[in-house]
């Protein structure tokens, strides 16, 4: 059945705003010419009311009050319409992107009459700069007089006059779309359309109308799938026609979409692939800032040399990587063409993110691990380290009772210190660190070898001592626990702080990943492995049978958190949770590591990693205990958390 254009549009901006990372962003043109995108984070927040400026052949702008309501306030017929035929008249271009091209080349002063060469300068008195455009294309006036004194008629180039004529348009948009939003008290306007397609000269000339017309206070926003969205609102009501409904979760999948990019680093998709997932995400109702919340630590985006060391290292790591996923299939005839498979996918998208970083809109850390998980699944691996974890698994399982009986019987302080040293040396068992695969494929590498890794106090982050002071005055009511790594980690650092925690009559929530990702304990994983360790432990077994140990998914395949986009079943869970424990470098230091909560919150991981130990002002090796008490609700605006660039902790 045919579906409303108009209500298709907004459908499909009001998904992508809500469940696409990094949808929305700010353009801005640096001094040197080079293209600056600031993306916003808008999964989990309230995006309504906002105003769309869509520009096609005309103009429209609507107002999008809430899903089901919005209404066309204004336009304008001079959009990319007016911009593609005027240019065609004026000039030899053949199609709207050689016309975008001319105006790149060109310069509007040589056509428009600016204040200055009316005043001679600025007109200070009213606020004009000399470089404010006076009249568009007012250089290219003709009269009777020059040809009667028998001046030679000026030639303009077209490429000055499409630059011209990109202003003038642009600047009629900007300034209309200002007025409407202030007329309608409106702080965010998202352009899309046609006319816009991802292309900087559009976006800054834009950019530059709206700063002007409201002196700063608003910000030009734009989409990076502006192209889609009646599209993918079509897709969403033909779904809904057939039972579906739009708060199911979504992500985007790396592994298929297949950006174009052009020279100037401009991207459009040929492919978008955006993959259904079967949890119900929400923001984690323990932050204390939900809107201020950053997942990311570092931001690649921009650091060049931040971005080459982590892009060499993912391309250095391929061939380890693939080696284990064709172990884990040994005996499947396919495996060894797969993992080709995946290796020449993964370096294509490495390539494509190192020539424009900002393709699949702010690059970190967590999104290169994702892209490589998603390229590992599409060709056929699901779990490649899962002979790994079994066997790390039952090495551990038979060392529980003897580190429980060496922990159990120390005076309070001591045992919480053993207990810390215990969750420290179990991460450092990370398959996804070169330096930790070096140790584990070097020779025989144990469990009592990784408590020596540990370094002597004082930790790099060292909050044990306010940590004890905290316990002793008042034990927990109830800890969420998101949890790292299979065998060691899980079984020989988390289990004995579980054991500890119930002890204190603490409850106990467990969160791990719905599925896999390097060799992080999953879900399903975790259920049988706390069943056993109850068959060795008593108190676990009682816990569980009385649900004061509960085992929950994320949600996640990352070996990072976003906790803006968690199962929800976590999220009802919150209620009763005083203590927030994220172990492990991706959890804790690559994401959350300047997050704030609600209540108590640890953070506990060893670093694995020579550049993150520098930024960090260790070394190698360094152990993360960060303890930080409750940010008070009243004052939640001291608790955002914020992408840092690289060099700046």
């Amino acid at each position: 059945d045919k579906q409303d254009e108009m209500s298709c549009l907004i459908r499909g901006a009001n998904f992508v705003l809500s469940q696409v990372s990094n949808e929305s962003f700010m353009y801005e043109k640096g001094a040197d010419g080079t293209s600056h995108y600031h993306y916003q984070n808008n999964i989990g927040q309230n995006i309504f009311p906002y105003l769309l400026v869509n520009i096609g052949s005309g103009v429209s702008i609507l107002k999008v009050d809430s899903p089901t309501e919005y209404q066309r306030i204004g336009g304008t017929a001079m959009g990319g319409g007016t911009y593609w035929g005027l240019g065609s008249l004026l000039t030899d271009a053949k199609g709207f992107d050689e016309l975008l091209n001319l105006a790149e080349r060109g310069s509007s002063r040589n056509v428009d009459m600016l204040v200055s060469d009316i005043y001679g300068g600025e007109y200070a008195a009213l606020g004009l700069p000399a470089d404010l455009t006076a009249s568009s294309f007012g250089k290219c006036v003709r009269s009777h007089q020059q040809a009667s004194i028998g001046r030679p008629e000026r030639t303009f180039r077209q490429e000055d006059i499409a630059k011209s004529l990109l202003h003038l348009i642009s600047n009629d948009i900007g300034q209309i779309a200002y007025l409407n939003a202030r007329l309608h008290n409106l702080e965010r306007i998202y352009f899309a359309g046609y006319f816009i397609r991802g292309h900087p000269l559009t976006m800054h000339t834009i950019s530059y109308s709206i700063n002007y017309w409201s002196k700063g206070s608003i910000k030009a926003l734009f989409l990076r799938h502006e192209g889609y969205l009646g599209a993918i609102g079509a897709f969403l009501a033909g779904s809904a026609a057939e039972g579906d409904t739009d708060d199911q979760a979504w992500v985007e999948h790396f592994a298929t979409a297949t950006p174009r990019q052009r020279k100037d680093s401009v991207m459009s998709y040929d492919v978008l692939e955006l993959e259904r997932r079967k949890y119900k995400f929400q923001v984690l109702p323990l932050l204390a800032s939900p809107r201020g919340y950053r997942a990311d630590l570092f931001d690649l985006t921009n650091d060049a040399s931040a971005r080459t060391y982590w892009i060499d290292l993912m391309k250095a790591g391929t061939d380890k990587v693939a080696e284990h996923a064709v172990r884990s299939q040994l005996g499947v005839p396919t495996a060894g063409s797969r993992a080709r498979v995946f290796k020449q996918k993964f370096m294509e998208r490495l390539g494509c993110v190192e020539e424009s970083p900002n393709i699949y809109g702010s690059l970190s850390i967590r999104k290169l691990l994702d892209m490589r998980g998603q390229c590992l699944l599409e060709a056929g691996f699901f779990d490649p380290y899962s002979k790994e974890k079994q066997h790390e698994n039952e090495l551990a399982l038979e060392l529980l009772q003897e580190q429980l009986a060496r922990i159990e019987p120390l005076p309070f302080r001591e045992r919480m210190l053993a207990l810390a040293t215990n969750v420290l040396a179990g991460n450092v068992f990370d398959w996804g660190a070169k330096e930790v695969v070096k140790l584990l494929e070097g020779g025989k590498f144990e469990f009592s070898d990784s408590l020596k890794q540990v370094p002597d106090r004082p930790w790099l982050k060292d909050g044990l001592d306010e940590f004890c002071d905290r316990v002793e005055m008042k034990p927990y009511n109830c800890a969420l626990i998101f949890v790292d790594n299979s065998g060691f980690d899980i079984l020989l650092g988390i289990f004995p702080l579980v054991c500890e925690l119930l002890h204190q009559n603490t409850k106990v929530i467990l969160a791990a990943n719905s599925e896999p990702a390097l060799n992080d304990v999953q879900h399903s994983e975790l259920l049988l492995l706390a069943h056993r360790v109850g068959e060795r432990v008593p108190s676990v077994r009682t816990a569980l049978l009385e649900n004061r140990l509960v085992i929950v998914e994320t949600g996640s395949s990352s070996p990072c958190i976003d906790l803006s986009r968690v199962d929800h079943q976590i999220c009802r869970m919150c209620s009763e949770v005083d203590l927030i424990v994220l172990e492990g470098m991706g959890r804790a230091l690559h994401t959350n590591f300047t997050a704030r909560f609600t209540c108590d919150s640890l953070k506990v991981a060893i670093i694995k990693n020579e550049w993150l130990a520098d930024q960090l002002n260790g070394k190698l090796f360094s152990a993360i205990f960060h303890y930080e008490p409750a940010v008070d609700a009243t004052c939640q605006s001291s608790g955002s958390s914020t992408s840092l660039p690289v060099g700046s902790l």
